[in-house]
């Protein structure tokens, strides 16, 4: 049998992924399971995209430029123009396959094997597959369920700056707990950052999706990190379009820039298909986000009062994204989770959540936590609530918690 690498080896495997057998073996025995535990919207993508690849006019389905197609990369820069960032030009986007190929781009421009990176944890748990894979390590700064998961004091981070700190990650809004950062939470970033050299990657793929009458504020607010900045940005949350595969990496640096790209003609090409997709999504498109962010409002809005409501249940109400996290009143929310779709159903039906201990660094800090995304119509979203309040008095019978 041939060998294993390390780096396959100890790949973390993804908490929001890992109990999809036990899913399907539940569906298998006919039991309906809500999937609260995937950031896939059910909202329809909008039908300009939809029409765009219907009327693809192409005899060759040809390689797009390694850095993206001119045309989407005016789209986009038109975008970023409408955000106020009038400086950048279709020379500051590389087009890649979706936002986790921009952050595997921006990791292994700033890293060598052995480098580190700041992020405050709760974090995305892929954050600690891409930087798994290039041999970087994560070095995380706690953030807390009583505060909201605000971004931990900045004197935190400079504890954790070595030589080996090459950038500090940050998803804003965030996934998975909704937190939105503040303008004075940013503007520490920024100072650390420049204070050390060190870049700061902003993943702002859900900037659309804030509430309340907030604003997202860009880490590319602050020209005075041109050249410690990258932005990561994705269509697929924006337009639900999860299945295009297409995001950016954004940078005003030449250097970041010009070492990245040869990272992306290494693999080719982003997707066209995708290109002509988002292409199109981008016109005329802010009827469709208002409509979209309401939804999300109304939908954040009934499940955090309803989880809020069950007994034990903690769980801030997000600011921004469509997720949320939850403290559950068990002992471990693996177990609890696995339970729910292998030994319980209610009325034939229960949910899928995504324990919270993958989010983390240390698994033990969510161990009583789950991350709840809430891309489900109104009344699914409600009968979720219902299954999670009986399961949670159930598992506490079975259990004698």
């Amino acid at each position: 049998m041939p060998n294993i690498s390390n780096r396959a080896l100890h790949m973390p495997p993804s908490p929001v992924r890992k109990l999809v057998p036990f899913a399907l073996k539940a569906k298998q025995k006919g039991i309906k399971v809500y999937h609260l535990n995937i950031g896939q919207p059910d909202i329809e993508t909008p039908e300009t995209a939809l029409n765009a690849l219907k009327n693809i006019d192409l005899k060759v389905l040809e390689y797009a430029l390694s850095e993206g197609n001119l045309d989407y990369r005016k789209a986009l820069t038109e975008y970023y123009h409408s955000l106020g960032f009038n400086d950048l030009t279709t020379d500051n986007f590389i087009v890649t396959n979706g936002g986790s190929e921009a952050l595997n781009f921006a990791i292994s421009t700033l890293c060598d094997d052995g480098d580190e990176v700041i992020i405050p944890e709760p974090y995305y748990a892929n954050y600690n597959g891409f930087t798994s894979t290039f041999n970087v390590n994560v070095v995380a700064v706690p953030s807390t369920i009583d505060t909201g998961f605000a971004l931990p004091p900045i004197e935190e981070f400079e504890k954790k700056i070595t030589e080996k700190t090459r950038a500090i990650v940050i998803c804003n809004p965030g996934n998975p707990t909704g937190y939105l950062y503040t303008r004075e939470e940013l503007q520490k970033l920024a100072e650390i950052a420049l204070k050390y050299d060190i870049v700061v990657i902003s993943d702002e793929v859900y900037r659309e999706y804030v509430y309340d009458g907030k604003q997202q504020i860009s880490m590319l607010a602050f020209p005075e990190l041109a050249e410690n900045c990258i932005i990561i940005d994705s269509e697929s949350k924006r337009y639900s379009m999860c299945g295009v595969r297409i995001g950016c990496m954004i940078t005003r640096s030449k250097k970041i820039h010009d070492a990245a790209m040869l990272f992306a003609q290494a693999r080719l090409s982003p997707v066209l298909l995708g290109q002509i997709a988002a292409t199109a999504a981008h016109q005329d498109d802010q009827a469709y986000i208002r409509s979209v962010r309401e939804e999300y409002t109304h939908r954040r809005n009934i499940l955090v009062d309803l989880l809020n409501a069950i007994p034990g249940v903690i769980c801030p109400k997000p600011k921004g994204a469509f997720y949320c996290v939850a403290e559950l009143p068990v002992d471990d929310t693996e177990k609890f989770a696995q339970w729910l779709l292998e030994k319980y159903s209610n009325q034939n039906e229960t949910i899928m959540v995504a324990p919270a201990g993958g989010f983390y660094s240390n698994p033990e800090l969510g161990k009583k936590q789950v991350r709840i995304a809430y891309v489900l119509k109104e009344e699914d979203l409600k009968r979720s609530a219902a299954i999670l309040k009986d399961a949670l008095e159930q598992y506490k019978l079975e259990f004698s918690l």
